[in-house]
């Protein structure tokens, strides 16, 4: 039961990811998080993460950040690095996922979702078929509703490390 909310991949950092890689597998789209996967919790965008965006664009990668905040948030940020956005997504349903590999021209099997939370992030992503990567949040300092959603993802994650480590 809990296994709908696994990553499918973790990483410290979603500037650590070797995307490379996975544009060499056939991966086309990233659609990110912002609020403490790239950025502490509102946060502008910064040197580093306008560099990251122009070098995955370099890569040829279409970006697309998939928000549930408002659209002053999402867009000035998103212009600041480059990128597509679509706020309000309410995540974790399915539509936003759809609508943003549908502006980025992909599928499921091409595209790849990177965020910091299992209950919005990852488990909308998943209900998507969208390839997932979980990483550390940024900040420590979050909102409660964020906060009390970590103590449960902390139990999810360790049947999840539990589970990883028996299949090795």
């Amino acid at each position: 039961m809990l296994e709908r909310f696994y990553p499918d991949h973790e990483a410290d950092s979603a500037y650590g990811i070797d995307y490379r890689g996975f544009y060499e597998r056939g991966f086309r789209g990233l659609i990110f998080d912002i609020d403490n996967t790239l950025v502490p919790h509102g946060a502008p965008a910064d040197k580093a993460a306008r560099e990251f965006f122009a070098g995955l664009r370099e890569m040829g990668f279409g970006t697309l950040l998939l928000s549930n905040n408002k659209e002053p948030r999402v867009k000035s940020f998103a212009d600041d690095v480059g990128a597509q956005y679509i706020f309000k997504a309410g995540k974790p349903g399915g539509k936003g996922y759809r609508k943003a590999m549908e502006r980025l021209g992909t599928v499921p099997e091409t595209t790849l979702f990177i965020g910091d939370q299992l209950f919005t992030d990852v488990w909308g992503a998943k209900k998507a078929g969208i390839l997932t990567f979980l990483v550390k949040p940024i900040h420590p300092k979050e909102e409660i509703q964020i906060v009390l959603k970590r103590r449960l993802e902390r139990i999810v994650l360790y049947f999840y490390h539990r589970q990883k480590k028996a299949g090795q």
